[in-house]
């Protein structure tokens, strides 16, 4: 039974059958699927410093995006890079796929790293959207994720599978 349908996301509350037979009620989020990238330039990553308001913070975070009805997650990648900081991308390395939070949610991201970052005009933030670029050296990403100043999962994530 449908609970709540917005533009991007609806909730559902269904009788799901466990692989022992037992069957429980579930409450389930589909917020659709999304990208997160991880921008490098050289020695340099480009990360996006952004205010959640869920959680009333900012955080620093790769940029990321939900995907539109008939979009690739690529095409998606491009649109949201050049959206969150104003960056093209030339290349766009596919580092797998996670599920954000597989105990109530559907969300299903596409990781990618990005190259040959070049300044575009073209993009546009979301009218809701409070972000500051930030250009960080390699090594003090690998650290902030290490020590909690990234504290954003999917950045840790991508931190982990892109800067080895």
């Amino acid at each position: 039974m449908e609970i709540y349908r917005g533009k991007r996301l609806s909730v559902e509350k269904r009788v799901i059958r466990l692989p022992d037979g037992r069957t429980r009620e579930k409450v389930i989020v589909n917020p659709g699927d999304a990208v997160a990238m991880l921008p490098v330039d050289g020695d340099f990553c480009l990360l996006i410093r952004q205010y959640r308001f869920a959680i009333g913070e900012y955080l620093y975070e790769a940029p990321a995006g939900t995907m539109e009805p008939g979009e690739t997650p690529l095409e998606t990648a491009r649109r949201e890079l050049i959206e969150e900081t104003g960056h093209a991308g030339g290349s766009f390395i596919p580092r797998g796929t996670i599920f954000t939070t597989p105990g109530f949610t559907t969300e299903r991201l596409h990781l990618f790293e990005v190259r040959d970052l070049a300044p575009s005009g073209d993009g546009q933030k979301d009218e809701d959207e409070i972000i500051e670029v930030v250009r960080i050296p390699r090594g003090e990403v690998a650290a902030m994720a290490l020590d909690g100043r990234i504290c954003d999962a999917k950045t840790i994530c991508l931190v982990h599978r892109c800067l080895r």
